[in-house]
């Protein structure tokens, strides 16, 4: 499959690049380095995304080159849709992005069930980061220092820091391969991790105050309602990172972030510690990921939410 992915990469000459809705480090490096790569070899290639790119990674080498409006999809020999488990994460133009003649996928999550023929997908890599990089080594590809600060960026976003149980060995001689083609860890890390608008931290500080605990202290989780927005100026995208902070809590194993949506419904992003399951919980209302870390949507008021979560987490001693 990896052959049949450079066959396209090398005798294609106009393409698409595409990610999922709610743009992360993994999704936005993988695709500005693939974009990159286009680049070296002398191919037309546009990087699509529906959402704007959140502020902390507008730094990204090639990150101004993206656009938020689909062109055209017949001007396309091929589209990549990178780092999506489906066709519908790349939101709302996912039809008319589904109508390129040649759909390749990479991506690393677990619930990706193959919705093209031709994909690269490994759940157990730590991210599509990490694939895009086994995909430039296959092909002896040059990876410049812009190529580098991306590859970097998704593989450090996806492990947390290097700290999550998906760090494996191939992450971090990826990781080592990237500074030494010019990453620069120090710098990748302040411009994502310390460059915090003041409409964030008012946020985390709103939401802290939400800080409950559940399954006899197992589960700790916060609660993002929308009013929370309005009364600190902060953007959805400003939640990231929120899902980790009761997980650093003595004695819990799964932490959850509860956002409100504008639809009835609720955003229910977990993330564990060790052999914990949250794909699982998480694919029984619709949603999937990883096994450390997953999400999904429940509907309905977030008293009903949480009992319908809790139901499915909590051992039944603990309930």
């Amino acid at each position: 499959m990896l052959q049949k992915i450079i066959e396209i990469l090398n005798h294609r000459e106009r393409f698409l690049i595409t990610a999922h809705i709610k743009l992360d480090g993994d999704a936005l490096g993988s695709e500005l380095a693939l974009h990159g790569l286009l680049k070296n070899m002398g191919k037309e290639a546009v990087v699509y995304n529906q959402d704007p790119t959140p502020r902390n990674y507008l730094f990204l080498p090639g990150a101004a080159d993206i656009v938020h409006h689909l062109p055209p999809p017949e001007g396309f020999d091929a589209v990549f849709v990178l780092d999506c488990s489906d066709l519908e994460r790349v939101g709302d133009e996912a039809a008319r992005i589904g109508t390129v003649r040649q759909i390749v996928n990479i991506d690393h999550h677990v619930s990706n069930g193959g919705f093209c023929e031709l994909r690269l997908i490994d759940p157990a890599a730590s991210s599509t980061g990490e694939l895009i990089f086994r995909l430039l080594t296959a092909m002896d590809a040059e990876i410049d220092p812009g190529m580098a600060t991306n590859l970097y960026t998704a593989i450090l976003t996806d492990t947390g820091g290097f700290r999550y149980g998906n760090t494996g060995r191939d992450a971090l001689t990826a990781a080592g391969s990237l500074v030494a083609r010019g990453a620069n860890p120090q710098w990748i890390s302040e411009n994502i991790y310390e460059r915090f608008p003041l409409a964030k931290i008012l946020l985390m500080a709103k939401v802290m105050q939400s800080l409950s605990f559940d399954c006899g202290g197992r589960v700790g989780s916060l609660t993002v309602m929308r009013r929370d927005f309005e009364e600190t100026g902060a953007l959805p995208e400003h939640t990231e990172g929120f899902v980790d902070l009761p997980r650093t809590i003595e004695g819990v194993i799964i932490s959850i972030l509860f956002t409100e949506m504008p639809d009835n419904r609720f955003k229910v992003s977990m993330r564990s510690k060790g052999a914990t399951d949250v794909a699982a919980v998480a694919a029984a209302f619709g949603g999937g990921g990883h096994v450390n870390a997953a999400a999904c949507r429940i509907e309905g008021d977030i008293a009903t939410v949480k009992r319908r979560l809790f139901d499915a987490l909590c051992l039944p001693d603990e309930k």
